[in-house]
């Protein structure tokens, strides 16, 4: 079955054009109901949002959808990603659904979906999805449509789980922490877990406007938690993207750790303690080559997967492991979570900081990193520039050069219109060199 819709994290795009619109989100929903649709007297599933404006609008739809295939709604507002796999879960909901673009800006928006185990859906049941939208959906009945209610507990129930994952009776008292919000789906929550804990907290990011998700904060831009944590004098600070799944570390000197750097401690920690499932991490192909060295030094594994913490899961499932993630900063803990939950990472780290004395800063460089290079390239969508006999050319003298020196990987982005171009070698001139060869290629034709 083909996949036009789904991506590699669920349906996303630019707000109000397609598959974002209000019309697909509500045949989108409809079509999802119906499959999961059970011989049951009542059908539950819980909707999650972060804070860009289009939330609203496609909210709205899929409620639509879901109570006309006879889904009773569970409306939970602003919330992280990781609480709507958690809170399907825990509410016995047959389905969860979260609405975000994650990292992108406020203009794009994206809908993901949970089974009733918390865990996102897999291939085979986006294509059926796709499938039924294809064909005439089953409505039911009148007197079974679905009714809708929002839910004041829903981040409540978040904050008290995720302080439980907080190693025994463990407390953050004396540590001032800048936490980054992103303007996003955590704003409120992410705050309270660490001051409840009780940590000094330097909030930021949290004034969504509905626009400014992610706009110069959060994961992917760092730079205003690195300057508060600098300006307040904080112990180390964490910064979240906008639907908080993924996480950066920011020691006390204003300097990044990335998701690499996370799970080697983490990895190593666990191992020691007998925790860490088969001496075993699943991270990406993105993942540093200096993390697969390190592991191997510990006596740890490395199982690699395609880019996208969903593959991750999948493979961590099929394996029995309980320890995986992405550079980016999904960190994936199934003793916890069901998806990457960048507030339980870092609570993670915090408990390394608590139980050892260290500051951040001897926690956060596990490892040498390998000289990486990753660059994007932005294409016009229906566009396949990797495909061209040219670009195709220049990767393989590219590949020629890196020979038993480093290695490349070229892909597109599953959530943007991007060719993404990256690569490792021990020699940064000869590492740059072959990925601007391959960039200026790919921008000829792009």
């Amino acid at each position: 079955m083909t996949r036009d819709l789904f991506g590699t994290d669920g349906v996303r795009g630019r707000a109000n054009s397609f598959p974002m619109t209000a019309e697909v989100a509500m045949r989108l929903g409809a079509a999802v109901g119906q499959y999961f649709r059970r011989d049951k007297a009542e059908h539950r599933v819980v909707i999650g949002k972060d804070t860009r404006r289009s939330g609203y609008m496609l909210e709205n739809a899929l409620t639509a959808g879901l109570t006309s295939t006879g889904m009773n709604v569970l409306l939970l507002g602003p919330v992280p990603t990781p609480a709507v796999g958690f809170l399907t879960r825990s509410m016995r909901a047959d389905l969860g659904v979260m609405i975000s673009a994650s990292h992108n800006p406020h203009y794009d928006n994206g809908i993901k979906f949970f089974g009733p185990d918390g865990y996102k859906l897999s291939d085979e049941a986006e294509a059926e999805i796709e499938r039924i939208i294809a064909g005439d959906i089953e409505l039911c009945q009148p007197a079974a449509i679905g009714s809708a209610q929002r839910i004041e507990d829903g981040r409540g129930r978040y904050v008290e789980y995720a302080k439980t994952t907080f190693p025994g009776r463990g407390r953050l008292d004396g540590l001032k922490i800048v936490v980054d919000c992103a303007n996003g789906a955590a704003y409120r929550a992410a705050p309270e877990v660490l001051w409840e804990l009780g940590a000094e907290v330097v909030p930021v990011g949290v004034s969504p406007d509905g626009f400014n998700i992610n706009e110069g904060c959060g994961s992917t831009n760092t730079r205003l938690a690195q300057r508060m944590v600098l300006e307040h004098g904080a112990d180390m600070g964490i910064s979240l993207d906008g639907d908080a799944d993924r996480v950066m570390i920011i020691d006390e000197h204003g300097e990044v750790a990335d998701g690499d750097q996370i799970m080697g401690l983490i990895a190593t920690r666990w191992a020691r303690e007998g925790r860490l499932v088969g001496g075993t991490l699943v991270t990406t192909v993105m993942s540093n080559l200096g993390l697969e060295r390190f592991l191997d030094g510990h006596n740890i594994r490395m199982r690699r997967t395609g880019v996208g913490d969903r593959y991750v899961v999948e493979a961590m499932r099929a394996g029995g492991f309980n320890l995986g993630g992405e550079q980016s900063g999904h960190i994936v803990m199934t003793d916890f979570a069901t998806t990457g939950d960048g507030l339980i990472a870092a609570l993670q780290f915090l408990a390394a900081m608590v139980e050892t004395g260290q500051p951040a800063s001897a926690l956060t460089r596990q490892f040498e990193p390998c000289p990486q290079l990753l660059k994007n390239v932005r294409y016009k969508p229906g566009n396949d520039p990797l495909q061209d006999d040219g670009v195709q050319k220049v990767i393989s003298k590219a590949e020629a050069r890196l020979k038993d020196k480093g290695r490349l990987l070229i892909r597109k982005s599953g959530t943007e219109p991007l060719v993404r171009v990256m690569g490792e070698c021990e020699d940064p001139a000869l590492l740059e060199e072959t990925i601007d060869s391959i960039v200026a290629a790919v921008e000829k034709v792009a």
